[in-house]
């Protein structure tokens, strides 16, 4: 089944595109086909650091459609959307009945939704819930970029309506030190460019590295939500070795 991945929530500043940035660069690393859209025309944060990422002017309705059209030709679609966009994306949900033309391309829609320590981040996600519903899936990032505390989000009726009735799932992203996160936007170095080459230090290539095994750990417990079939070659080859290992040690046992 193929997927398409929105990455949403109305507040500025949750994370939403440095999560997408760095998902983008997960399946790139993970050798995944997939096609990304960026909707940020103040920051257009995912295209500056993936340049292939297509840029669409949510304010133009027909643009939208442009979610379809990639997810036509591609089996899963990343889009990072902008603050202050979650009506947009609402209202056109329900004006060309979504969740029909996922039918018929055999598709399903998970919700990205980062959050934080502020009630701002998790009335967004009670709006995009009560307005979905259980035809979507719910991937929530506990955004640990300002605070590892979420008091708010943890004792809200909206956290356990998304993870109960809806199935809903929880992720974390870590928190990535200052100075690293304002040298990438400075070099426009994704992380995997950065540990690669030598703009950063060697203990702060060490440290983005360490952040990234981090992050791609969290995001591979959401396989199942954020990638076709919840699939992809390299897992399933890292599966098929481990199989392999795991029965050959059975059999020497037993001999």
């Amino acid at each position: 089944m193929k997927k398409l991945i929105i990455i949403l929530n109305g507040k500025g500043g949750v994370g939403k595109s440095f999560f997408a940035t760095n998902l983008v660069q997960y399946l790139k690393d993970q050798q995944i086909e997939h096609h990304a859209i960026d909707t940020d025309n103040e920051n257009s944060t995912l295209k500056r650091f993936h340049s292939e990422a297509e840029f669409i002017n949510i304010n133009n309705v027909q643009e939208i459609d442009a979610l379809f059209a990639a997810l036509e030709k591609s089996s899963l679609v990343v889009v990072d959307c902008r603050a202050a966009s979650t009506d947009i994306f609402l209202d056109y949900f329900a004006e060309v009945r979504a969740f029909e033309i996922l039918e018929m391309l055999d598709a399903a829609l998970t919700i990205v939704s980062p959050v934080n320590h502020e009630a701002d981040s998790v009335e967004q996600v009670k709006i995009i819930a009560e307005a979905l519903g259980a035809k979507c899936r719910y991937l929530i990032v506990r955004n640990q970029a300002h605070s590892e505390q979420f008091r708010i989000y943890d004792n809200s009726q909206t956290r356990s309506r998304v993870l109960t009735d809806f199935a809903g799932r929880e992720i974390v992203m870590p928190k990535l030190y200052d100075w690293l996160v304002t040298g990438l936007n400075e070099t426009n170095l994704s992380i995997t460019a950065a540990i690669a080459g030598s703009e950063f230090s060697l203990v702060d290539r060490q440290r983005l590295k360490n952040w990234q095994a981090n992050f791609y750990e969290q995001i591979d417990l959401a396989r199942d939500l954020l990638l076709p079939n919840g699939e992809h070659p390299k897992s399933a080859g890292k599966a098929k070795k481990k199989a392999a290992a795991v029965a050959e040690q059975t059999e020497a046992a037993n001999s």
